[in-house]
């Protein structure tokens, strides 16, 4: 318990510090304004800023579009507003001598024409749409005391929040968070969600992101990325807020946890930590880091490392992060964060694998106990610096570090034509150490005001594994067709070494030049280039210590090689208030070129490709709300250095590999249509999105058999060409609200369909894969007080192998109901329930998942809060899945956290220097009151 002591101290020194802060604060003059548009209507919820020399207060505007300034000790001030649909406004101002409270004189906001398209409820603006932008107002969401920014989510039309926190927005899965405009802890989804407070956000926006250089020239070419945009109310900007929890329950779960979020005007600080053994982690350390995102091409920062915990299994997690930001004029921003993570995670699992082959069948059945510990450590810094109003320069340094230990045990079975062949219990001690490091860079530059632009993207990183093996596999043999005969016992130790080693280098040049008011030419040039040096070596050693002198298990093995790319393209791009297009041209020259070392004898490799990439992209938009967009894209895609390596790879004896060095790159076209035809003004939402794809030269393996004695099946694969390989996907959403978002009707549902070629022992195989998916969810939200959300989801899942011509079904149901109630004004009640049938599955589990809780809210303000919860109350807690492949059937079962209780309190302190506390009710400009959110 050293680590939370230590935890404890750390927060609360920063709790205490914040309060004498908060005790130190002077007081001053008051301002207080009005602002209006050319109509005569209120504007809420704009950014108001007081600029007195070197320091700047913010607000924003009420529901009546009143500000106020409070603690003003400047004499001169400026007041500058910024809403989205309106033109920048400033002007100076100075106070009157001798008064304590100046009220300046309505401001009127001009809007800006065909920009925006904005629903207003009850006099407050909810949504917006702008561009790639749709932004929410939060203030009128109905959320508890204490609500969390994912539960603010939930309450979103078109977003939605699966039970293991990841966020889809319209369809498309949410890949970064930033807070007003930055990456807050690497962009980490489930940080930001998890862990901020909803009390303190005045507008989450939903973008599709095309990148850094689309931000800044404003031209879009790829695919975007749904990011997550939150934005701080500017009356929260100058305060802070803490939240610390505890608790412990039955089979010695524990949970601890403690934020702090400290705010000052252009400086924001946070300081994360937690430490639990009930499977929550509190960063993912896959999430890539930010940097400069390249438009085309390789590239781009270091991984970060692996999320060693996960849902599956049960894990102890350690874990703490600091992220910072600081203003430090309206030329340089820097920001980033660190963070470190420690899981021990145990996972139980068991597999049935069926293999069908023309002739036979084989059935591998494994149970395995695997204990994996790791330590992640991730650093990113980001420094932004507009040195005129025409340039900006962007600097992102990036380190991580992780190192895995695995202990692993499992049992196979294998039996032929449902006769046993053998049994192998095989043992895995290993340690892996992966550094990685990089740093990205870009430069743009406005030439012109009429869209003549230059912009320049660099990237350098290095990454690397050194991963040591400790295997001991021992086999019983059998004889499938005589069950009475004596087994012999085979038994073999490798000591395995590998180190891999990989840099990456690449940079972008992009030129933008108008040729009329709506029309651009782009001009662009991208180069990058991979090097890898990857060895492994191993020894084998028999029971009594003596080496196994075997080809199969003993080899050393050398990887040195490099695969470059230049990239030239051109476009024109054209865009106006209704038509976007553009289209294109990009050629691509490669070369792959090294040397493999076998046991000694180096075997060159070397070839060149010449790759042409077409752009085509459209967007209609009939009105703000209902668009049409249709995106072409096309992507060469190179073999692996193991798909064309020129010998057998045997150092998996039961899985062997064959190069074909002959093998041609493969290209990939892929077509995308999405329309949305919503109306936020009566509820409405409704968005499809087309996926079509279609490969030709499709790298394919032919998968063939054999059998040995000492280790059963052995499977060895190779590579060819094969055309037909295309897939489709659709999804749509339909929502509909009542009553003011009383009550909320939402349909999803997708169908997918792969047709995938592959050959068995020479022979073609078609998988033709179908994957329905049907759900539905009603919500009932009268108020904060009640909340019933009662659901189903369906799915079918149908591949037909057309080789042995079997079909192979499985389908699930799965009804949910979450829920809470306010018994009385501090007491709440909630409960989460959701059952799953399954159907075709080899596991018999229909789970039943049942969790609540009952919650008492204390102290002054309600800061603190006691709740008994209920985790898993039938203890039926498992994950089933299904894999399907051309000759492959694998069902699987891994334990999850079950049953348990604990009593958990939790205790919240903020504070925020433009508004009141948030726990009380405030009152706004001339005693108007407010309703606690």
């Amino acid at each position: 318990m050293n680590n939370m002591k230590k935890l404890g101290i750390l927060l609360y020194s920063f709790f205490f510090w914040c309060a004498w802060q908060e005790a130190a604060a002077q007081t001053g003059k008051t301002v207080q304004g009005m602002l209006r548009d050319k109509e005569s209507r209120v504007v809420a919820g704009a950014s108001v800023q007081l600029i007195a020399g070197a320091d700047t207060l913010g607000t924003s505007s009420s529901q009546a579009g009143i500000f106020t300034f409070q603690q003003v000790r400047a004499e001169s001030f400026k007041i500058r507003v910024a809403s989205l649909g309106f033109e920048p406004f400033e002007k100076a101002f100075t106070f009157p001598s001798g008064q304590e409270k100046m009220v300046i004189p309505s401001f009127e906001l001009v809007g800006i024409a065909n920009m925006l398209e904005e629903v207003v409820v009850d006099g407050v603006l909810t949504v917006q749409v702008k561009g790639d932008t749709l932004e929410y107002t939060t203030k009128d969401l109905k959320l508890r005391d204490n609500a969390l920014v994912e539960d603010a989510l939930k309450r979103l039309q078109g977003v939605e929040v699966d039970k293991d926190g990841a966020v889809t927005a319209q369809g498309e899965q949410i890949t970064r968070v930033r807070i007003n405009g930055k990456d807050f802890f690497g962009g980490d989804v489930k940080t930001a969600t998890q862990n901020l407070p909803a009390d303190i956000i005045n507008k989450i926006q939903v973008i599709d992101d095309y990148g850094d250089m689309a931000n800044l020239t404003g031209n879009k070419t790829g695919d975007a990325q749904k990011i997550l945009n939150i934005e701080i109310d500017p009356e929260k900007n100058k305060g802070y807020t803490t939240t610390l929890r505890a608790g412990y329950g039955t089979d010695n779960r524990y949970q601890a946890t403690a934020s702090a979020i400290l705010m000052r005007d252009k400086m924001q600080f946070s300081v994360l930590g937690n430490l639990n053994n009930i499977n929550a982690p509190l960063f993912d350390f896959n999430t890539q880091g930010g940097g400069a995102r390249r438009r085309m091409g390789g590239g781009g920062g270091p991984g970060g490392g692996g999320n060693f915990g996960g849902s599956n299994g049960i894990t102890n997690t350690g874990s703490i992060g600091l992220n910072y930001r600081q203003d430090f004029s309206d030329k340089v921003t820097v920001y980033g964060s660190y963070s470190f993570g420690h899981d021990d995670n145990v996972a139980l699992s068991s597999s049935l694998n069926k293999f069908i082959y023309p002739d036979s069948t084989q059935d591998r059945n494994t149970e395995s106990d695997i204990n994996t510990i790791g330590n992640a450590h991730r650093f990113e810094a980001n420094l932004e610096w507009k040195p005129s109003e025409k340039e900006f320069i962007k600097v992102t340094p990036q380190l991580s570090y992780r190192q895995t230990k695995t202990n692993s045990f499992s049992f196979n079975e294998n039996l032929i034509n449902g006769a046993l062949f053998n049994t192998e219990d095989n043992t895995l001690n290993g340690i892996a150490k992966s550094p990685n490091m990089g740093i990205s860079a870009l430069y743009n530059r406005r030439l012109n005001d009429k869209g003549r632009n230059i912009f320049f993207n660099m990237n350098i990183s290095s990454s690397g594994t050194k991963d040591d093996q400790d295997r001991i596999i021992q086999t019983l043999v059998g004889d499938p067709n005589n069950s009475n005969m004596d087994v012999d016992s085979l038994y073999r130790r490798t000591l395995a070494e590998l180190d891999n080693k990989s840099w990456n280098g690449g940079a972008t040049v992009s030129y933008l030049e108008p040729v009329s008011q709506y029309g651009k030419i782009e001009l662009s040039y991208d180069y990058n280039v991979n090097t890898y040096d990857n060895n492994r070596r191993q020894d084998a050693f028999n029971a009594d210590g003596s080496t196994l002198d075997d080809p199969r298990y003993v080899f050393d093995r050398l990887y040195d090689y490099s695969f470059t790319t230049h990239q030239f393209g051109a476009n024109y791009n054209f865009n106006n208030d209704k038509v976007k297009y553009a289209i294109g041209l990009a050629v691509q020259p490669t070369l792959l070129d090294g040397d493999a070392s076998i046991d000694g004898n180096a075997i060159a490799i070397n070839r060149n490709g010449f790759n042409v990439v077409p752009i085509a992209r459209f967007e209609y938009k009939f009105s703000r709300q209902k668009n049409l967009q249709l995106n072409y894209s096309g992507r060469a895609n190179e073999p692996s250095i193991t798909q064309i390596q020129p010998f057998t790879d045997n150092s998996n004896p039961t899985n062997i590999i064959t190069g074909n060095p002959d093998l041609a790159a493969e290209f990939q076209h892929n077509l995308r249509l999405r329309y949305n035809s919503s109306n936020f003004q009566t509820g409405k939402t409704f968005f499809m999105i087309l996926n079509g794809s279609l490969t030709d030269n499709k790298i394919v393996s032919n998968n063939l058999r054999q059998s040995d004695p000492s280790l059963g099946i052995i499977q060895e694969t190779s590579y060819l060409n094969e055309d037909g390989a295309f897939n489709m996907r659709g999804f749509y959403h339909y929502g509909r609200s009542f009553k003011n978002k009383v009550y909320s009707l939402n349909f999803m549902g997708s169908l997918n369909y792969n047709n995938n070629p592959s050959y068995t022992e020479g022979n073609l195989n078609k998988a033709q894969n179908w994957v329905l998916m049907q759900g539905m969810m009603f919500r009932y939200l009268p108020s904060e007080n009640l909340e019933i959300n009662p659901g189903v989801r369906y799915s079918w899942d149908h591949t037909y192998n057309t080789l042995n011509e079997r079909a192979v079904v499985m389908q699930s149901w799965a009804p949910t109901l979450v829920g809470s109630v306010n018994i009385t004004p501090t007491i709440v009640f909630g409960a989460d329930l959701s059952k799953t049938f399954y159907q075709g599955n080899a596991y018999s589990e229909n789970p039943f998942i049942i969790n609540t809780y009952v919650e008492k809210r204390m102290l002054k303000g309600d800061r603190g809060a006691l709740r008994l919860q209920a985790f898993d109350l039938l203890n039926e807690q498992t994950n089933i899945s299904r894999t399907v492949s051309d000759i492959q059937i694998s069902d699987r079962r891994v334990n999850r956290l079950g049953r348990y209780f604990m009593l958990m309190f939790t205790y919240k302190l903020s504070k925020f220097a433009g508004g009141m506390n948030p726990f009380q009710e405030d009152q706004g400009p001339e005693g108007m009151r407010r309703p606690r959110r």
